[in-house]
């Protein structure tokens, strides 16, 4: 699976074997949950397209710096999500967020749309979807499909802490053009997906 990239980043898997101590406080959990995704979006970026500024002045000289030439929009699928969006912000302030809302329904385990804030035309060129863990695929699958109608047509990236194998091939199965920059995959779902 090409477009799955799993991170090799020691502090990710560090910080991950914490993360999964079913001992550790609610506040450590957003702690390690933001600096896993700050992880995570440092190496989703690194293939962000740049261009070149005019000239701009330092106290020494003249420069030319580099600037973002692509525009971004951050999908956070609610509420989860949103654990992610300062730390992208922070490393990408001209970054737009639109906001998902869609739950997996309990029996069926299917996704079910109940938030929708897309704007009536798309005003980004790339999305980053920010989903801390990807189970059955079905949510993804789901908003991978809602901003390919909405007009995004490529560069959908999804950051996520942990993934199951069979939610990676449900997506990739559905989306083969979507990249996943994930910091861990389980190998098994438990009865609840």
């Amino acid at each position: 699976m090409a477009n799955i990239r799993v991170s090799s980043h020691p502090l990710v898997a560090h910080k991950i074997s914490i993360l999964r101590n079913k001992n550790i406080k609610p506040k450590q959990v957003r702690e390690l949950m933001r600096e896993i995704g700050q992880l995570l979006a440092y190496e989703a970026t690194a293939d962000l397209p740049t261009k070149s500024t005019s000239p701009l002045e330092s106290p020494l000289t003249t420069y030319t710096g580099t600037e973002l030439a692509t525009t971004i929009g951050l999908v956070p699928i609610l509420r989860s999500g949103l654990i992610f969006v300062d730390v992208l912000q922070d490393l990408i302030p001209t970054a737009r967020v639109l906001h998902l809302g869609i739950f997996r329904e309990r029996l069926s385990l299917q996704p079910v749309e109940y938030y929708n804030k897309l704007p009536s035309e798309p005003n980004v060129e790339q999305v980053i979807v920010l989903e801390p863990m990807i189970a059955t695929g079905g949510t993804a699958v789901a908003a991978t499909s809602i901003l390919k109608d909405w007009g995004i047509k490529s560069r959908i990236k999804f950051i996520t802490i942990c993934a199951s194998r069979q939610g990676i091939e449900n997506l990739i199965k559905n989306h083969p053009d979507v990249e996943v920059f994930v910091g861990e995959i389980d190998e098994v779902l438990d009865d609840h997906g």
